[in-house]
């Protein structure tokens, strides 16, 4: 139950063009403290309650639970979430033995791409695809919990 990812801001839309799947996500947050962020989540005709802890040093490492609810008890909980619920888009794009998780967002978050990478370890090896950019883990502003708060267009 450890999520272990890195995260990048992506430089071009070159990543489209290998997109296997794309899906459309609205997430909001019940509690956005950094030791216990509880989120809310429908993802396409699916809904989710995931509960993550908080991050190592270097960012890469943190518990995460999930569990499937229905769309129905996602929307009831989205009205209890904190301001600021979040819309993007998730591309999925399979590069060498990894899958890259691309996410553009929308409204106060517009122009704002960044992707994720899973890892089995903090010092997997992984290739970096040119649409790739600028390494941001660990950099709290780029938390999904920290955009609701403070969008990407008010920085």
């Amino acid at each position: 139950m450890i999520e272990i990812e890195r995260k990048f801001l992506v430089k071009s839309d070159d990543y489209k063009s290998f997109a296997s799947s794309k899906t459309r996500i609205v997430q909001g947050f019940l509690n956005t403290d950094p030791n216990r962020t509880v989120r809310v989540r429908i993802k396409g005709d699916l809904g989710f309650i995931t509960v993550k802890g908080k991050s190592n040093e270097t960012g890469t490492s943190r518990f995460e639970w999930e569990k499937e609810i229905s769309v129905d008890e996602a929307e009831s909980l989205m009205k209890l979430c904190e301001k600021g619920i979040l819309e993007k888009s998730r591309y999925e794009i399979s590069v060498g033995q990894h899958t890259y998780e691309v996410d553009e967002f929308y409204g106060d978050n517009l122009g704002l791409t960044v992707a994720e990478i899973e890892l089995r370890s903090e010092n997997e090896n992984f290739e970096k695809p040119d649409w790739l950019g600028e390494e941001v883990t660990g950099n709290v502003k780029y938390y999904n919990s920290q955009l609701s708060k403070s969008p990407f267009n008010r920085w």
